[in-house]
């Protein structure tokens, strides 16, 4: 592999794993923990830094229009409100005191967060995505980011969609084109060179 990582540069993004989102996973959501949780401890045993991306609104949803059509269902729903024990990261991939955690109010993580700002002030240059799901926050992040020129990493495999050939679709066809596609035992084991 030539995608290689420099520990000072990098952060590992753990993307929307919140309780109510990893109770959407069809099948396999056992599975998908211990890939992200085992790239988790790789980075963290190594120094890479790592980022919690999660949804979340103030009391009332102020940030979400009436116009937007899915966050106005959302808003509706009363999903992910404040202190709401969905909207809690899961405990198998729960962040550490110091570790930051962007809350963002959008389907991409830098959307209505400070994501960019955590990002530029600890020197980041690349991002490893993991997320839930493909098509949403993985997706949206990739796309913002590949524009604001950060090098990009995808864990496939600590990564899923509710639709399976959607999520094939943009790992083996979009992603590609962007970003360095990779499992996570090949991202641990390029940690472990470093």
């Amino acid at each position: 592999m030539s995608f290689t990582f420099d520990k000072n540069k990098t952060a590992l993004m753990i993307m929307d794993y919140q309780n109510a989102i990893v109770d959407m996973v069809p099948e396999g959501s056992q599975a998908l923990l211990g890939k992200a949780a085992k790239a988790l401890a790789a980075a963290r045993s190594t120094g890479v830094k790592v980022i919690y991306v999660v949804i979340g609104f103030r009391p009332g949803y102020p940030e979400v229009s009436p116009l937007n059509k899915s966050f106005g269902a959302l808003r509706e729903s009363g999903r992910f409100a404040p202190g709401s024990p969905g909207t809690e990261v899961h405990p198998a991939v729960a962040p550490l005191p110091g570790e930051s955690i962007a809350i963002k109010h959008r389907v991409s993580g830098f959307s209505g967060s400070d994501l960019d700002m955590l990002l530029r002030a600890g020197g980041i240059d690349t991002l490893v995505l993991a997320g839930i799901a493909t098509s949403g926050v993985v997706l949206s992040t990739l796309r913002q980011a590949a524009d604001m020129d950060f090098r990009l990493a995808v864990l496939k495999d600590a990564c899923t969609d509710m639709d399976p050939g959607v999520h094939a679709m943009l790992m083996d066809k979009v992603y590609p084109r962007q970003a360095e596609v990779m499992d996570v035992d090949v991202f641990v084991a390029a940690l472990s060179r470093m």
